[in-house]
């Protein structure tokens, strides 16, 4: 298990980022999707096993945890405060809104305002919050124009309802649009060794300094393969090919934000290993040029 050299397990080794410049969060956060049940949908076959991921999470410095009201639906963001609150000082829970469920991964976005405005409501009710740290556009309904979505989010910004506003799987030019319509802090698209697609996206939030949240952030593909660049490496420093992963991400940007997320404490206490993890140029150089 890689540690700091202090010899502690912290996500307080990643490094810090200001999320819209006055919200600190240690950069290695928690994606709380996979607290729920198969398919992201209903209850976890045990409950109070989620609760002691989330307790251990907090325990091991992360200061981020990523959840919305969909996962479950709205199981994931009662079982945090039913583990957590009253939260801890320095706790960010971020939140998304805008997609609804038909069953087991089935997904359709909604970006009706009324129902966003419904959505953050209700989020605030089961998070136990007055205020939301940072909610996210889980999807940008096509459907309903872009402005009238993000006039409500807007509307519950101004009401004291939002901190901050983030978007999730946006293109750049849906990133620009957005920001002439309210500011956004932070952007969460699919990015990670095997998939960067993204990347441009990466390149405008690294730019303007807004958090870049990938997620599945632990997936490499091929590049994970046995003797590659990356078991290679992940030998080298004693660690496991999902910790360089980790490594390689964060390396990637000062704005990135990775929230791994998982249903045991094993693997909780891995991935927060990664945070401590630091590559040569080379090193990061060869892993990112692997395919």
């Amino acid at each position: 298990m890689t540690k700091t050299k202090t010899g502690k397990l912290s996500a307080a080794a990643s490094g810090e980022f200001k999320i819209g410049g006055d919200l600190p969060v240690h950069r290695l956060g928690f994606g709380a999707m996979r607290i729920t049940g198969d398919g992201v949908w209903g209850e976890p076959k045990d409950p109070a096993a989620m609760r002691k991921v989330l307790r251990r999470a907090v325990d091991l410095g992360i200061t981020l945890i990523d959840t919305a009201d969909s996962y479950g639906p709205e199981v994931s963001e009662r079982l945090i405060a039913e583990a957590l609150h009253p939260y801890p000082k320095g706790l960010v829970i971020a939140t998304k809104g805008g997609l609804t469920r038909q069953g087991p991964n089935q997904w359709l976005p909604v970006g009706r305002p009324e129902y966003l405005e419904q959505c953050v409501e209700m989020s605030l009710r089961r998070l136990k919050l007055d205020c939301i740290d940072l909610y996210q556009l889980h999807r940008i309904d096509p459907k309903v124009p872009a402005a009238e979505t993000l006039g409500a989010l807007r509307k519950m910004q101004d009401a004291g309802k939002i901190r901050h506003v983030g978007l999730s799987e946006v293109s750049v030019a849906e990133i620009v649009h957005a920001r002439k319509i309210l500011p956004i802090v932070s952007v969460q698209n699919l990015y990670n060794l095997s998939e960067r697609k993204a990347a441009k996206v990466l390149g405008y939030c690294t730019e303007h300094r807004l958090g870049f949240i990938p997620w599945f952030p632990l997936a490499a593909g091929k590049i994970a393969r046995p003797g590659g660049p990356l078991d290679k490496a992940a030998k080298q420093h004693g660690a496991t090919v999902s910790q360089l992963a980790l490594a390689w991400l964060l390396q990637s940007s000062p704005v990135v934000l990775p929230i791994p997320g998982t249903s045991s404490v094993g693997h909780l206490e891995e991935n927060v290993g990664g945070a401590a993890i630091k590559l040569t140029v080379a090193e990061w150089e060869e892993i990112g040029k692997a395919r």
